[in-house]
């Protein structure tokens, strides 16, 4: 048993270039909440003892304004910074880049700061108090460095009625545990189907239960020595690929196939909200209003 209370680590350096403006604080909620203050206040519900934001130095002051002075008087909050050239000291010469190096090198971004198991998450993604709960008792209990978890959500309820979404489709054993997990870019609903659209322009249906990641994994805290050997590779592999990103399933499939951990799928039915895109917001808007939280989250 870890007798450590778990952290949340919330991803919130991305640039969200498709909804325009700085969505990670955007007012979603009846009191002008953040939906990152939603999950903030379920993982408090849950269990969790610490939350760390990972945020670019540029947003800084506006997030600690807008959500973090709020927040940091619910739970002990740190903040941790990802740059382009975060955790590259041992590089002489940094590589050109055009955009951040994914939710992985986030994850490395905030090492320092990750001393007990954790739980990642989007910023800008409603999950649902179920999941925190369940991921909390997780992270408590069974979490070790060879046993790792994540929340999947059924990929009919994580779509967007306004475009395609990017999406880790999952494969699971008998046993309930992830065999791999592989990112689809041009998910959608399609007249007969949700379909994903490869690089070729071929379409694949996938079935509406299929299982998929929103970034809801359970890490023990010693896989930060994996993250930062195969961000290292991953580097000198992409040097001249200013766009190229060190995505979390990376290092998730690759201890999967070294036989180094196992991970725990666990399941939530719940209905996903999010903003991919600005229309999607009224959407988000009308269903948090709905839901049974306080209005006035912190008052």
């Amino acid at each position: 048993m870890n007798t450590m209370k778990p952290t949340l680590l919330i991803l919130a350096a991305g640039v969200g270039s498709r909804y325009g403006g700085l969505k990670q604080v955007d007012g979603m909620g009846p009191g002008g909440e953040a939906i990152l203050e939603y999950s903030v206040y379920d993982a408090i519900s849950a269990g969790f003892g610490k939350v760390v934001f990972v945020i670019r130095k540029e947003i800084e002051a506006e997030f600690r304004e807008r959500v973090g002075k709020r927040i940091e008087n619910q739970i002990h909050t740190e903040y941790a910074f990802q740059e382009f050239d975060t955790a590259l000291d041992w590089l002489a010469t940094k590589p050109h880049r055009e955009k951040p190096w994914g939710t992985g090198h986030a994850i490395l971004s905030a090492r320092a700061l990750l001393t007990e198991p954790f739980a990642t998450i989007n910023a800008d993604d409603f999950y649902g108090e179920k999941a925190f709960r369940t991921l909390s008792e997780f992270l408590s209990g069974d979490c070790s460095a060879s046993q790792y978890g994540m929340v999947a959500y059924q990929l009919s309820n994580t779509l967007s009625e306004n475009g395609s979404v990017s999406r880790g489709v999952c494969s699971v054993d008998e046993q309930g545990f992830l065999t791999d997990v592989v990112e689809r870019t041009k998910i959608e609903r399609l007249h007969n189907g949700i379909y994903f659209t490869d690089e070729t322009g071929s379409q694949t249906l996938l079935a509406d239960n299929t299982p998929v990641s929103m970034n809801l994994w359970g890490v023990h805290h010693s896989a930060l020595d994996e993250f930062e050997s195969q961000f290292r590779e991953f580097v000198q592999r992409n040097t001249d690929k200013p766009r190229a990103e060190f995505y979390i399933p990376t290092v998730i499939n690759n201890l999967l196939e070294a036989g180094k951990i196992r991970l725990k799928v666990m399941h939530s039915d719940s209905q996903w909200y999010g903003v991919t895109y600005p229309e999607d917001k009224e959407t988000v808007q009308k269903a948090l209003a709905a839901m049974n939280y306080p209005k006035g989250l912190w008052k």
